[in-house]
């Protein structure tokens, strides 16, 4: 990176963030410190009003505003996938977020930029089901929970449980798996735990602020490790008996299942490993590709896959009644 576009993320880094650090800056582009301070100079002598508090960094005075910064057309393309996920990954209001913002960024852009934008567009596809059916504004509301501390009541639908409950939760951070889940503190448990936001009925937004728990929560994650140990799992799948399909969904889905390496056997076998902790959740994995699997290890698994395969046939081939 030459030095004026240094100088100019620099800017850029000023402008998106509350303060800013001398070592950081120095860090993330690479340079000395003393470049970074010389950059800084260079910034204040070219009119850019800056604040430096010792130990702290360097910030811009309140209610300087830079002119619109001008995108890359890579850094465009890159924000038109994200929209693309957030229309298929998220809610609708995140959606819609996320739609009037790439509106506003293709505002700024030049023409030539837009119609790339435009053309590309129809182009990149996120596929598979939308999210599922929950509380139609979840993980909207989340966001802004977990951003300013409120407590949220739920309305969850358990797993483990006939009948929904409500709770009061503290959420404390989002993260998506299969589907989005929030990790919070539960009052009535009295301990964190991790819902499904497609488990949730309905969900409002409380007044009262939480107190963030951030002990607890450092032993709710070490309690969670020490129950949960991985256990090694191989398997051996034919592909030469399996549909096509069903072998692209084999390798479309193995990350979610704790993959972690895979050889071509001489007999034409693929060998992959796993390290999973939950032998049950992987055996519905493994179940539509009976015929064209073998179980090398744990012997466990074979046994709950023969469960399962079990159940299915005595619910479809059992006696129906009415």
């Amino acid at each position: 990176m030459n030095r004026f576009d240094r100088v100019t993320a620099i800017l850029i880094q000023l402008q998106a963030k509350r303060t800013v650090s001398g070592p950081a800056l120095a860090e993330q582009f690479g340079v000395s410190l003393r470049t970074i301070y010389r950059d800084l100079r260079t910034l204040e002598e070219a009119g850019v009003p800056l604040l430096g508090e010792p130990g702290i960094g360097y910030s811009l005075v309140e209610g300087y505003r830079l002119p619109p910064v001008m995108f890359t057309r890579e850094e465009a393309t890159a924000l038109l996938t994200a929209e693309k996920l957030a229309a298929r990954l998220t809610d609708a209001p995140t959606a819609r977020l996320s739609g009037a913002a790439m509106d506003k960024l293709r505002a700024v852009l030049r023409r030539p930029d837009r119609d790339h934008l435009e053309t590309l567009a129809p182009h990149i596809q996120v596929l598979g089901p939308r999210e599922p059916a929950g509380s139609p504004e979840a993980y909207q509301r989340l966001v802004m929970a977990v951003a300013t501390h409120r407590v949220v009541r739920l309305r969850y639908q358990s797993a483990d449980t006939a009948a929904p409950s409500t709770r009061d939760v503290e959420p404390v951070s989002l993260y998506r798996s299969r589907v989005w889940h929030v990790v919070a503190y539960c009052r009535l448990r009295q301990t964190f735990r991790d819902f499904r936001l497609d488990r949730v009925q309905h969900l409002e937004l409380l007044t009262e602020v939480f107190t963030p728990r951030p002990d607890a929560l450092r032993q709710h994650w070490a309690a969670q490790a020490k129950q949960r140990p991985r256990e090694k799992v191989v398997l051996r799948f034919q592909p030469a008996a399996m549909l096509p399909a069903l072998a692209q969904h084999l390798q479309d889905t193995k990350y979610q299942y704790g993959w972690t390496q895979e050889q071509l056997l001489p007999d034409g076998s693929l060998e992959m490993t796993f390290f999973i902790g939950d032998l049950p959740y992987l055996a519905t994995w493994l179940l539509p590709y009976a015929g064209a699997v073998t179980i090398a290890e744990p012997a466990a698994l074979e046994e709950h896959l023969r469960e399962l395969a079990q159940r299915v046939y005595s619910f479809f081939a059992g006696p129906k009644t009415c």
